[in-house]
């Protein structure tokens, strides 16, 4: 999984999910290569193929700015994509260190958190564990295996499919998600057993992880189908904390006056009886600053 093999990958799925028209290129004859193929990009790039094909192969690892500049402008990359393929290239030097357990939610994130009682809330870090929930949280995911971690819910659990109304987009944002995470440190131990568990269970992962395709997590609406409180539909807006990078409080919200509303409502109800909700990740108690959050989840 080293970031040689990444820059590869990703430019070898670029190439091939660019349109010869797109590049000024005409379709004569049959082409066995979807895309374009090897020897265009370098031409177009002004290198030689066989520099090319090294980058391809992963036995180039320092590509020049100025090479990462034509490929960009070759393969007609956006912003997001040319700052993932300098990534890829040039990574920062580590400032973490992931470990094999939870992180702790961190406390900026809490006391908001703890505050947000009308709409479903939750924390995640940059794997999408949950690390900690409200109530009304609980109920949206109570009953769905794998809840703990929201990017296993989505592939290795087989009712994710009716749960996400829209599980299409879901999954290939969630693959997205996981594409970038090897860009921020593609040494990460977790990356190729997380990888690994994914594929081995689901074909769609498979599929959407090697198209290599990236978007940036911004504002988005998701619709459920939940068992007891029926159909859902929520706004989401993400914030994160500069003291826990990769962490993110998630916060759902409704259109007022919508027909979410009565969606919203239901869940309400169902939290409120207690009916089959169980407590995902609890709220630690308050913590002042300049104190630790302490857990015993391990």
């Amino acid at each position: 999984m080293e970031r040689s093999r990444f820059l590869g990958e990703f430019l070898r799925a670029r190439r091939e999910a660019t349109p010869v028209e797109q590049v000024g290129l005409a379709r004569v004859g049959h082409r066995r290569t979807p895309g374009l193929r090897r020897e265009e990009v370098a031409v177009l790039a002004g290198i030689s193929t066989d520099y090319y094909s090294r980058l391809e192969q992963g036995r180039e690892r320092n590509p020049s700015d100025q090479v990462l500049g034509a490929l960009a402008r070759v393969m007609c990359l956006d912003a997001e994509a040319v700052e993932y393929l300098h990534a890829l290239a040039h990574p920062l030097p580590k400032v973490y260190r992931v470990v094999d357990h939870r992180e702790e939610a961190a406390p900026t994130l809490l006391r908001v958190l703890r505050g947000w009682t009308h709409t479903p809330g939750f924390i995640i870090d940059r794997w999408m564990n949950m690390l900690a929930t409200n109530r009304l949280a609980d109920a949206l995911y109570a009953g769905m295996e794998h809840n703990d971690n929201l990017i296993r819910l989505v592939f290795l659990n087989p009712e994710a499919v009716d749960f996400y109304a829209d599980w299409e987009k879901t999954a290939y944002l969630k693959a997205a998600h996981l594409r970038g995470l090897a860009a921020m440190d593609p040494h990460d131990p977790l990356l190729p057993r997380f990888v690994q568990e994914l594929s081995a269970h689901n074909e769609e992962f498979r599929r959407l992880l090697g198209r290599h395709d990236l978007r940036p997590r911004t504002n988005d609406t998701k619709r459920f189908r939940h068992r007891l409180a029926g159909e859902l539909a929520f706004e989401y807006d993400f914030y994160a904390a500069r003291s826990a990078p990769g962490q993110q409080l998630v916060l759902m919200q409704v259109e007022p006056d919508s027909a979410a509303e009565q969606g919203l409502a239901s869940l309400c109800a169902l939290a409120d009886s207690g009916v089959n909700v169980i407590r995902l990740a609890p709220v630690p108690e308050p913590v002042p600053f300049g104190q630790t959050v302490v857990s015993d989840r391990g």
